[in-house]
C-alpha cells in the first residue's frame, strides 16, 4: 500500500509518499508559492539529493498534478505511475465538535468543513481545495481527513467553555477547540516511550513552537487543556499573532481609528505577535541574531514569548496534578535553544532542571533529545514532531477496516525501537559536523523499521 499525505496551505502543497508494506518513506517534498507566482517544488528522496524545479501552479490542482508527475517521474520519481497510490490523507485544520478522529472523506464531510470554514477562515478553504483537487485528479482511490482538532476532544467542559453567553455556544459552537492536534498524537506517544510508561499514566506539557504556537496539558495521555481556542489566535505569542490579551483593547483601537471587524482581524492575526512588537521580523533566526547586536525590541520580544510560555507551563502543570516531562517540539521548539531556556528559567522549585549545555547542543530535527540535568525530576526533551507519520498510520488503519480513536488505538511508532530511517539518514550528516550531537540524542536500543 503506498500513502500519499496532503496538507495544502493557501500558497503551499507539503506532501510525503509512503510504502506502508516496506515501513519506509519514498518521498517528501513541498510545492511553495503556490497561487502567488514564482512556483517551485522541491523534492527529496532518501539517498538522493534534492531535486528543484520551477513551475508555475496557479492552483493547488496544478500543484499537486505538478508532484504526482514528480513522484512518477522517469528520473526523479519512486513509483511508475500515480496509479499505484492505494489512499490519500488529507490534514484538515478544523473539525469543529463532530469529529473526534480521522475519517474517510465524503461529500457529506465536506460539506460539514465548509460550515466549519469560518471558524479557520485561513485553513479550512485551503485544505478542502486541496481535497477537491486530489479527489479530481484521484477520484477512484479512498480519500481520508486527520483533523488537528480531533485529539484535542478529550477536553472537559471546564477546559473548553469560556465564561460567555451560553446560548453562543448552543447557537454558535463558540469554545476552545485547540489545534496542532497532530503534532501533539505524535509527540505525547513518543515521550511515553522515552519516559518509559504507558503513554495513560504520563502527564506532559508539550510546546509546539514554530510560526503558530500552542501548548498542550496532557493528563493521563490525553488533552486536557490547549492555548489556542475558538481559533488559532489565542495563547501564546506567534510569529504574527497576538496570543492572549485583554479583548477591550481591539474595541477601544476600533472606536479611536475607526476600524471594521475584518481590520482589526487582520492586525490581530497578521500584524501582532514577534512582528508587532519587533516592527520587522517574524523569524525567531532573525529575532534571535538582531537581539545578539543589541535590538532591544527583539530582545524583549524574545524575553515576552518565554514568559508567556513559561506561565503557562506552570499553570498546566498545576492543572494535570504534577507532570513527567515538559516536551519542546516543531521548527523553532527544536531549534531554538534561547527560548527553550528563557521559558524554562526559574523552574527548579517545580522539579525542571535544565541543562544548559545539553540544551545548546540539541539543534536538530533529526533525532529526539534529553536536554534535562540527570537530577532533574520533570525530564526535558526536544522531540521533532512527525505529523505525517500519523497520517499514514490513520490512512492505512481506515483503508484496513481497524482505525479507532487514540485511547483504543496503538501506532506503530509507541513502539520502543521505532526509528526513522529516512531521519538517521539525515542526523548521522549532522553528526558528521557536529560529533557531539550524539551526546543529547535518545537512541532506543532496538531499532524497528520505519
Amino acid at each position: 500500500m503506498v500513502i500519499l499525505s496532503l496538507n495544502c496551505g493557501s500558497s503551499s502543497v507539503k506532501y510525503m509518499l509512503y510504502d506502508w508494506k516496506a515501513r519506509k518513506v519514498l518521498a517528501s517534498g513541498i510545492v511553495e508559492r503556490v497561487t502567488v507566482g514564482g512556483s517551485v517544488i522541491t523534492h527529496e528522496v532518501p539517498g538522493r539529493d534534492k531535486f528543484a524545479l520551477k513551475q508555475d501552479c496557479s492552483n493547488h490542482k496544478t500543484a499537486i498534478q505538478l508532484l504526482l508527475d514528480i513522484v512518477s517521474h522517469p528520473q526523479h520519481g519512486v513509483i511508475r505511475s500515480f496509479a499505484e497510490i492505494s489512499a490519500v490523507g488529507h490534514r484538515v485544520v478544523h473539525g469543529g465538535e463532530k469529529f473526534v478522529k480521522s475519517v474517510i472523506i465524503s461529500d457529506e464531510t465536506l460539506g460539514v468543513f465548509r460550515k466549519l470554514s469560518d471558524l479557520a477562515p485561513l485553513h479550512n478553504p485551503p485544505n478542502i481545495m486541496g481535497i477537491e483537487a486530489a479527489r479530481e485528479l484521484m477520484p477512484e482511490i479512498p480519500h481520508m481527513a486527520i483533523m488537528d482538532t480531533a485529539w484535542h476532544q478529550t477536553m472537559p467542559k471546564s477546559s473548553f467553555l469560556y465564561a460567555l453567553p451560553y446560548a453562543w455556544y448552543e447557537k454558535y459552537g463558540i469554545r476552545r477547540y485547540g489545534f496542532h492536534g497532530t503534532s501533539f498524537l505524535y509527540v505525547a506517544k513518543r515521550a511515553a516511550v522515552l519516559l518509559g510508561k504507558d503513554p495513560f499514566r504520563c502527564n506532559l506539557v508539550i510546546a509546539h513552537i514554530g510560526n503558530g504556537v500552542s501548548l498542550n496539558a496532557v493528563r493521563r495521555g490525553v488533552s486536557y487543556d490547549t492555548s489556542m481556542g475558538f481559533t488559532p489566535l489565542e495563547g501564546m505569542v506567534m510569529g504574527t499573532r497576538s496570543g492572549d490579551h485583554d479583548p477591550a483593547v481591539p474595541l477601544y483601537v476600533m472606536w479611536k481609528e475607526g476600524l471594521g471587524p475584518k481590520e482589526m482581524d487582520s492586525l490581530l492575526n497578521k500584524k501582532s505577535g514577534i512582528l508587532g512588537i519587533t516592527g520587522k521580523y517574524t523569524d525567531r533566526r532573525d529575532v534571535i541574531a538582531a537581539a545578539d547586536q543589541g535590538d532591544e525590541r527583539c530582545r524583549l520580544a524574545l524575553e515576552i514569548e518565554s514568559y508567556r510560555i513559561r506561565k503557562y507551563v506552570g499553570a498546566y502543570a498545576a492543572a494535570v496534578g504534577g507532570i513527567d516531562a515538559v516536551v519542546f517540539t516543531a521548527g523553532v521548539g527544536e531549534k531554538a535553544p534561547i527560548i527553550r531556556g528563557l521559558a524554562l528559567e526559574g523552574l527548579e522549585y517545580m522539579g525542571v532542571r535544565l541543562d544548559a549545555e545539553r540544551n545548546e547542543l540539541a539543534i536538530t530535527r533529526n533525532s529526539e533529545c534529553e536536554i534535562s540535568a540527570p537530577d532533574s525530576a520533570v525530564k526535558v526533551f526536544v522531540i521533532p514532531t512527525d505529523e505525517e507519520r500519523v497520517f499514514v498510520e490513520d490512512v492505512a488503519a481506515l483503508s484496513e477496516g481497524r482505525y479507532d480513536v487514540h485511547t483504543n488505538f496503538k501506532y506503530r511508532f509507541q513502539a520502543p525501537g521505532f526509528q526513522n530511517t529516512m531521519r538517521d539518514d539525515a542526523f548521522a550528516k549532522e553528526c558528521a559536523a557536529n560529533p557531539r550531537l550524539r551526546e543529547v540524542a535518545c537512541r532506543p536500543p532496538v531499532l524497528v523499521r520505519a
